[in-house]
């Protein structure tokens, strides 16, 4: 598996990989960089690897625009850590990484390149867009929607059935109790929109 970007969030998913006992580890970066443990930071396609690739970028726009500008060069993998529970009825897509201590439940859905970070808990026929991150300890009951590149923050939860819309930011600890529009911020419990940006 290839670790595209020498990050934080590259440090914990090579530890996702190690967890699964992942034969082959690179990591590549852009710009020259210090290796990460006994990890080289390598140029991209340097090496003539043609293993799958995970994004380890974790703002959701910059994600975007990576795997867009890799998509035609490359096959993306997922990394789900070994202590992660997931239905088997849950479907996970490319590029997508699962941390330590997540649970996932029957029929949700997770989009490309998400982030599902360490000890979620996502219920029974959630929908996750492409793109989104879900942050440490966040909850969401079931039949949740959170639209693509949504960032739901850390501790944050949810109330059943409720849509959030796309490429909106739920602030840390907020608790969401009604449907949140596009673009929008919403914080506090229960959320109240604070901002709405422009597409």
């Amino acid at each position: 598996m290839i670790v595209y970007g020498a990050s934080g969030h590259g440090k914990v998913i090579i530890e996702i990989l190690e967890s699964i006992d992942t034969p082959r580890i690179e990591v590549w970066d852009d710009a020259p960089k210090p290796p990460m443990w006994e990890y080289a930071v390598l140029p991209p396609f340097s090496t003539g690897n043609n293993d799958d690739v995970v994004i380890s970028i974790g703002v959701n726009a910059t994600r975007k625009r990576v795997a867009e500008r890799l998509a035609p060069q490359v096959q993306f993998g997922t990394a789900i850590h070994n202590t992660a529970l997931l239905s088997k009825r849950a479907t996970i897509g490319a590029g997508t990484v699962i941390m330590a201590g997540v649970t996932i439940n029957a029929d949700t859905k997770v989009g490309q390149h998400c982030i599902i970070n360490t000890s979620a808990s996502i219920d029974h026929d959630c929908v996750i867009g492409d793109y989104a991150h879900v942050s440490p300890n966040a909850t969401l009951s079931g039949d949740v929607h959170i639209g693509e590149g949504t960032h739901f923050g850390a501790g944050a939860s949810a109330i059943q059935g409720v849509r959030i819309g796309k490429w909106c930011t739920i602030g840390a600890g907020a608790v969401v109790i009604r449907d949140i529009p596009d673009y929008c911020t919403a914080v506090g419990v229960p959320a109240k929109i604070i901002k709405t940006r422009e597409p």
